[in-house]
Order: structure tokens, then sequence, then C-alpha cells
């Protein structure tokens, strides 16, 4: 028996890439499509000023393993762990920090959606949003379409700019800075959304015909991104998992509303896998409406233990041990 590993945030990045992290992610997504997977449907407590306390995770029967994510996101920072074991044994498999992984996870299932939904020569992108979770899914958006323009909106001007700055730097790509979202997502044909908003900020007005959504920020009931109008004109809406967004959606929720009929055209994002299907020349506005799901972080953390454990990275710790539980107090027989 194998010791479990702890596998840091620099083991992370040093194992897997974005491009990687949307393979190891299709190949998650496809198991589900199997019935080989399954997700715990994800659970939250709120409290203070908007700090979340967070539960998600998922069973890869097939692969032998099961696990969880937590996290506290507070003002002040979060600290994500994902919880590996043995499905068939129960025994803790590895600890993986779980920061980088949970920016590749949500970044990888925008670069899915954008792979299936966005049309295959769009070369214009517009982010809304500059915070943690931006940059990963520029990227991913990067490794799956052509992209030759990025317009950046973040209400916050100073961190705008170091936002351009940095894509610049990094991808060497034509970056600018956008005053409005009106101005940002003129013209784009993908368009990803990564805010802390609690009302809607985009609304169909804004967008195209033929535009690609990646609604990514709100991802409990006390926020929202896209009015309802966005949806009404979707041809296609997928959700990462329906029954999350059943319960953690305010703007699907409050669309779609109770009636389960209503819900039958939203696809999960392993069918649209499984289906292959790909934009429509009679596709007007597609959306990617993403929560977080066990099965997406599973998917990477069972592939990075994996190469963890032929590479010997991550730092082994004893198993757990059992302990029998103290039923009285200790006397001190001390004079």
């Amino acid at each position: 028996m194998s010791e479990p590993l702890w596998i840091t945030e620099q083991d992370v990045v040093g194992m897997m890439d974005i491009a990687e992290a949307i393979e190891a992610l299709e190949k998650g997504l496809l198991a589900e499509s199997r019935g080989v997977a399954s997700n715990m449907v994800k659970t939250h407590v709120e409290w203070g000023n908007g700090s979340t306390l967070h539960a998600i995770g998922a069973i890869f029967g097939e692969s032998g393993f099961c696990g969880a994510k937590t996290w506290a996101h507070t003002e002040r920072g979060a600290t994500p762990l994902l919880i590996l074991f043995d499905s068939n044994t129960g025994e803790l498999k590895a600890i993986i920090e779980a920061f980088a992984l949970g920016q590749m996870r949500t970044g990888g299932a925008s670069g899915v959606a954008t792979r299936r939904l966005a049309a295959e020569d769009a070369q214009e992108f517009a982010i809304i949003g500059t915070g943690k979770q931006a940059i990963t899914q520029l990227a991913a958006v990067l490794a799956v379409r052509p992209i030759r323009r990025v317009r950046v909106f973040g209400r916050d001007e100073g961190r705008r700019q170091a936002f351009v700055q940095r894509v610049v730097a990094e991808f060497r790509i034509d970056t600018v800075a956008a005053a409005t979202i009106e101005e940002t997502v003129k013209h784009a044909r993908i368009v990803t959304v990564v805010t802390r908003a609690t009302q809607p900020i985009l609304t169909a007005g804004m967008l195209d015909r033929g535009v690609h959504i990646n609604a990514v920020g709100a991802i409990v009931p006390s926020r929202a991104e896209l009015a309802a109008d966005v949806l009404a004109r979707s041809t296609a809406t997928v959700a990462d998992s329906v029954p999350q967004a059943q319960k953690l959606s305010r703007e699907l929720m409050d669309f779609f509303g109770p009636d389960p009929e209503k819900w039958g055209g939203v696809l999960s994002l392993a069918n649209l896998l499984a289906s292959a299907r790909k934009r429509e020349a009679s596709d007007d506005l597609t959306v990617f409406k993403a929560l977080g799901m066990g099965i997406s972080d599973l998917a990477l953390g069972i592939e990075l233990y994996r190469k963890a454990a032929a590479q010997g990275l991550g730092r082994s710790f004893p198993h757990p041990k059992k302990m029998a539980p103290r039923l009285r107090a200790t006397r001190n027989t001390g004079a």
C-alpha cells in the first residue's frame, strides 16, 4: 500500500498547462457521458460579506478514484484542497493544493465549450472581468480558437490596464482596454464573463448575431451576469452540470423556472461533447454556463496524481491510523 501524496501548487503547474487541462477534462466528461463518472451536487453556505464555504466531488468508478474539493472563499483569500481517495478501498491517495487546478479546470471547461460552440474562424474575443480566473479563461479560448484581438473590461481602471499588459507580455497578442461593457463586446465573436456581479451586466442588445458566451462568474444564487434576453436568444444553452444549474444559477433558474420540461433543452457539457454537436449556421447566441463540478476537478486531479506518481513528485506522508476514541476523562494522579 503506497503512502498518499501531498501535491503542491508548484507540482501542479509544473505538470499541467491549460491545453493539457482541456484534454484531461474532455476525457472526464466522456466518462460522465458513458455513465462511469458522476457528480456530487455542489453544496455551499454563505456568511458575512459574501464569504462562502464550498464542497464539490465526484466518483470515477471505472478509474477507481473518488474525491472532493473544498474551500472557504473570503475577502482575505481561499485555500482550496482536492482530496483524492481509492473508490474501492477508501484509502487516501492524495491531497492536492487546488488553486491552480481550479483555475485550469474552470478555464478548461470554457475551452471545451468554446471548441464546440464558437465559430471556428472567430478572431475577436471579449473578456469582462480581470480577477484571478480571467487569465486562464483567456488562455483556454486562445488554445482552441485563432484569436487575433482581445478587448478587456473591468471596473477598476488600474487592474484593467495591468491585465492588458500581462496578456500582451504572456501571449504577444493585440489587446486593448475598453471603457464600457458595450465597447468591449462590440463585434466580438466570443465573450467570456467572469465577474462577481450581483445583477445582470450583459444584455442581448449588446451582442451581434452568432456570438458564443462563456458565463463563469455567477456560481451562487446571489450573483448574476446574464440578462434574461440573452437566454431568450440562445439557440444552444449548455451547463457543466444541469442539476447544479437548477440549484445555483439564478439566471437560468429565473429564466426556465421550476418546470422540468422547460429545462429539457439545456444540455450538459458531457452530453454536448458526446453528441459531437458543433456550431451551426442557424445558431444565434450560444451560452455555456459554468458553475464548477466535481467531475472537472477529479478529471484533472486523477491525471495530476498519476503524473506525480510516475515522476516521483509530491511529498509522501503516512496513512492516517485509526484510534479508539477516549471515552472518559483521564484523572490526574499526581500528588
